[in-house]
């Protein structure tokens, strides 16, 4: 049972990320197309739009990388968590969008469980 849980735990940070990288990516992919984004929707200051895009990669594509391979993953969880606040309420809530406000809500749910709960033992750390 005990192995079956950990695979469940690998498998489960592997999706709880996912959006984390495919994010991070198109930042890196596509820049000009989501700085465009994060002026229009997110009404960000031009002067901030390309090193909070750039952070943005970082943080996703980095968090996610981690996450999946469990090194640091209970306090990547709660980066990621603290990441999703300004994100979901400038991005999602702030928009009146609930589909992806809610879907931000329930990773952020998944993070915590990841924090307090560990990656499980198929993980670096």
């Amino acid at each position: 049972m005990r192995g079956l849980q950990n695979i469940l735990a690998l498998v489960g940070r592997i999706f709880l990320v996912a959006v984390f990288a495919a994010s991070g990516w198109s930042k890196v992919s596509n820049p000009a197309g989501v700085a465009g984004f994060m002026t229009n929707v997110g009404h960000i200051p031009a002067n901030l739009i390309t090193p909070l895009l750039y952070l943005s990669a970082v943080i996703e594509l980095g968090g996610a990388i981690l996450v999946i391979v469990g090194f640091k993953a209970r306090i990547v969880a709660i980066i990621l968590f603290l990441w999703l606040i300004p994100v979901t309420y400038l991005f999602h809530a702030s928009q009146g969008d609930p589909v992806q406000t809610m879907k931000n809500l329930a990773m952020m749910g998944g993070l915590l469980l990841l924090a307090a709960h560990g990656p499980g033992e198929y993980a670096i750390d």
